[in-house]
């Protein structure tokens, strides 16, 4: 396999690396570091598709990128007029039996976003996730920082908003974003996790194929757009990653210091990503006029090393 490489490094010199030995190098160091990649997506605007499967493509949890599904909702519900991420939560939620928790009152649809809200339910441990009504919970926690002021990663944030946009709408947030999102990609019945009461989680629990994903990647770079179908405001795209949007976290981890509206901010000039765990992403490479998207079973160790892969081994390529 080095002398693959060694001839990818002589070819990467020249104007265009030929299709069929894009993605060579990067699915070499793949297989090399063992990282536990199922399969790899590049999209490149006006460029034939190309991807590469480890195993069979079978709907997958895609975590954590459920996040950055529910921040295109958000999104979408603003254009329709439904809501603006100024809005102050409790305008949007009824108060819980024995009232809002201290400080709740202050909580904005950004700071969920954001995971900056400061409430101390995260909806990771077991009596949270499996609380008969996790709304009542979090609403009726006091908050433990004023919101904007501390980031936490929260999957109770994100469900909030799932809970806005069904009070919202009226559905669910998965058959609300049937016939706006998921229909349009192609992505006919996907399944979303539900909390006891059957609220989508939002924050995870999104099944989808590395395909389907990958339709998701193409249009995060088109800007909201597939297919000639603006399914997604291009500004809500771009105030995603605003300069304003981007929060600091704390993580001494280069590739996961900021954190804006549902999706992180990567190390090379202009590229973010949609992350979930154990190795599912979509990066969006705007210099490059490309998205690329992967979905893994990396365990142990962080999803910074299939992003330092991609840097290394693909990007210069492009």
């Amino acid at each position: 396999m080095r002398a693959y490489r060694d001839a990818m490094t002589v070819d990467a010199a020249s104007p265009a690396v030929p299709d069929p030995l894009l993605l060579l190098p990067l699915r070499q160091r793949f297989l090399e570091q063992r990282l536990g990649v199922r399969a790899v997506h590049l999209h490149r605007t006006g460029r034939p598709e190309l991807s590469h499967r480890f195993s069979e493509d079978t709907a997958e949890n895609i975590y954590s990128i459920s996040k950055t599904v529910t921040a295109l909702a958000v999104g979408i519900a603003a254009a329709e007029g439904l809501l603006d991420i100024e809005d102050l939560l409790i305008d949007h939620l009824d108060a819980p039996q024995g009232g809002y928790g201290a400080g709740l009152e202050q909580v904005r649809l950004r700071h969920l976003l954001t995971m900056t809200s400061g409430s101390p339910i995260l909806g990771f441990l077991d009596e949270q996730r499996d609380h008969p009504d996790l709304t009542s919970l979090l609403l009726g926690t006091g908050l433990i920082a004023e919101p904007g002021q501390r980031w936490e990663y929260s999957n109770g944030s994100i469900f909030l908003l799932s809970r806005v946009l069904s009070e919202r709408t009226g559905q669910s947030l998965r058959d609300w974003l049937m016939p706006r999102l998921f229909e349009p990609l192609g992505i006919l019945n996907p399944q979303w996790h539900t909390t006891r009461d059957g609220h989508s989680w939002g924050a995870t629990g999104l099944h989808l194929k590395s395909g389907q994903l990958a339709r998701i990647g193409r249009l995060l770079l088109q800007d909201g757009m597939y297919d000639g179908a603006q399914l997604v405001p291009a500004a809500w795209l771009e105030t995603m990653r605003s300069d304003d949007a981007w929060v600091a976290t704390g993580d001494p981890e280069p590739e996961s210091a900021q954190y804006g509206y549902g999706i992180w901010r990567c190390t090379p000039e202009g590229a973010w990503r949609a992350d979930g765990a154990y190795g599912q992403l979509i990066i969006v490479l705007p210099e490059q006029d490309a998205a690329v998207t992967i979905t893994s079973r990396l365990e142990g160790r962080g999803a910074a090393e299939i992003l330092r892969a991609v840097w290394e081994e693909l990007l210069p390529l492009l």
